[in-house]
């Protein structure tokens, strides 16, 4: 019987975030369905133009979500009885604007966007522009950590180790983004956001993931 050693390597990758994530949330409602979706269309065409007027091509802002949906009221209508009366369409229509992470940069982008008139619901996420180059080193990093623990367990055993017998690993997607994040800023006037002060340092990205490899014992 072939003698196995498993080991569990762990993988730590501390980088700092070089791009920002603009998730940019727009919302149009009326009752009737073609002033909505004109409203909606307006509303994109004000948003393109305030990003074009700052440097960024028109294709640089991309739709994650696009949804047209009907709202209801609960009404009362008599003592103990409510019913759902028809009260317009919603059209909501989530886009997404990444750039390289600057300060000054950032701060420009978000005073152009909080005077745009749509008025878009803003969340702002920092990442990396080229997560697989993450991903490479925390693999690299898990097996340096595994070959370390075996050698380290084998010395004490008085064993060596042989042949790399298996690996196994979760190929599941890695979350590539900082702690810090900053959800649903709105500008109540232009004045506001031209003043948005964005000199802000985000945590670095801390990542660990894991993979177990079996080593046979000679």
């Amino acid at each position: 019987m072939t003698r196995t050693i498993t080991v569990k390597g762990v993988g730590s990758v501390s980088v700092k975030p070089d791009q920002v994530v603009l998730t940019l949330s727009l919302k149009a409602k009326d009752l009737d369905y073609d002033k909505v979706m004109a409203m909606a269309s307006e509303q994109l065409v004000q948003l393109d133009q305030a990003i074009v007027e700052i440097g960024f091509e028109k294709e640089s802002l991309k739709t994650t979500s696009f949804n047209v949906t009907t709202s209801y009221e609960h009404v009362k209508v008599k003592s103990d009885n409510y019913k759902n009366v028809f009260n317009g369409y919603v059209v909501a229509h989530r886009l997404k604007l990444a750039f390289d992470f600057e300060t000054q940069h950032l701060a420009k982008v978000l005073s152009a966007i909080g005077a745009c008139p749509s008025q878009p619901e803003i969340n702002i996420a920092f990442t990396v522009k080229n997560p697989s180059d993450v991903h490479e080193l925390l693999l690299r990093d898990a097996v340096k950590n595994a070959r370390k623990k075996a050698e380290i367990l084998s010395d004490e055993l008085d064993v060596q180790i042989g042949q790399l017998l298996t690996v196994d690993y979760n190929w599941s997607e890695i979350n590539v983004y900082s702690h810090t994040h900053f959800q649903k800023i709105t500008f109540e006037s232009p004045v506001l956001a031209n003043s948005f002060d964005a000199d802000i340092t985000p945590e670095d990205i801390d990542i660990n993931d894991t993979a177990t490899f079996v080593w046979e014992l000679q």
